[in-house]
């Protein structure tokens, strides 16, 4: 039996549960890891709230779809892994079918990465989602280039950070707008060349003063609801809107006729673009693993938890307070 946790019920953090689960045996394609490390992201809240893109199937249901751990048993079918590897589970399933909060746990062989040499089991539960997903809407969706402008909001979650560092590394300029003041010095010293403080400042009058009226090529909006329609007058022509998240719980209109029906691109975007297709993933890692080897890219980690204190770990994410990547330890 493995510590495991389940929540019945959706709802807030209170509904998850620690329970003494059978982790069971990898069928075919699969792994079993001891996790040493959890990463904690925001769509796992979502999820058991029962506010996520995809809803909940079953009860009791497991969480968690980014870890660093050790593997313990492989299943059929699985090349290119053995026991005793250090690895690292990325997002590419869904939560109705694997969950990493757990001491053991099963995972299918196609999300593990190896674990880099120098790469802790925090960093390398840390390190891996916000990458991924900075590097497929920037690189591969997005083609950013050299000189251009690129605007992240929530900029001090582990994913805007990533994309500050992605910027930084592709010859971009990143933007950084945050809600409060008070994270703006560790935003610039991550590497942000301006911070917009969006409870004091006009973000869209801002972003179109600090390109010279042009706007930004690139704004990646984790917020949404109603607040796009102001990003997206921030938009330089022909310039893409990335929305990669849903922080605002609120619906979220089509900006584009309100503003007059400017040449904007506005798309969605989740990772599973990425780590669901075997050509994007192999570059993705190859790309991720290059800016850690060379010191360019880094885990960022604002608190680590024991996995019996998994309620708090959500409650402190859900408080907007923190800095990187919250990160739990079993």
């Amino acid at each position: 039996m493995t510590r495991t946790v389940r929540f019945h019920e959706v709802g807030g953090p209170e509904v998850m549960r620690l329970e003494d689960v059978e982790p069971g045996e990898p069928g075919p394609g699969e792994v079993r890891i001891r996790v040493d490390a959890i990463g904690v992201n925001r769509a796992e809240a979502l999820f058991r709230s029962g506010r996520y893109i995809e809803p909940v199937k079953r009860f009791p249901a497991g969480l968690g779809s980014e870890a660093a751990g050790v593997i313990e048993a492989v299943g059929p079918e699985v090349n290119g892994f053995e026991e005793g590897q250090a690895v690292s589970v990325v997002p590419n399933f869904s939560y109705n079918d694997y969950g990493m909060y757990a001491e053991r746990a099963i995972a299918p062989a196609s999300s593990l990465v190896p674990r880099p040499d120098g790469v802790d089991a925090v960093s390398g539960a840390a390190v891996w989602m916000p990458y991924l997903t900075a590097y497929g809407a920037m690189v591969e969706v997005g083609g950013v280039r050299a000189g251009d402008v690129a605007v992240v909001n929530a900029a001090s979650s582990s994913v805007g950070l990533a994309a500050i560092h992605t910027a930084n590394r592709l010859g971009a300029t990143p933007i950084a707008v945050t809600r409060t003041d008070a994270k703006r010095r560790r935003l610039v010293e991550e590497g942000a060349a301006e911070v917009i403080v969006s409870d004091e400042e006009d973000v869209a009058g801002r972003i179109l003063a600090l390109t010279g009226g042009r706007g930004a090529e690139y704004v990646f909006d984790a917020v949404a609801g109603p607040g796009v329609t102001e990003l997206a007058r921030a938009v330089a022509a022909d310039g893409t809107l990335f929305l990669w998240g849903a922080q605002s719980g609120q619906p979220t209109p089509y900006p584009g006729f309100d503003l007059g029906m400017p040449a904007l691109n506005l798309r969605t975007y989740t990772v599973h673009e990425i780590t669901r297709d075997a050509s994007r993933m192999r570059r993705a890692a190859a790309f991720v693993a290059s800016g850690l080897r060379t010191g360019a890219f880094h885990a960022v980690v604002d608190r680590v938890f024991p996995l019996e204190e998994i309620v708090r770990a959500h409650r402190h994410m859900e408080s907007n307070t923190q800095f990187g990547k919250i990160v739990v330890t079993t």
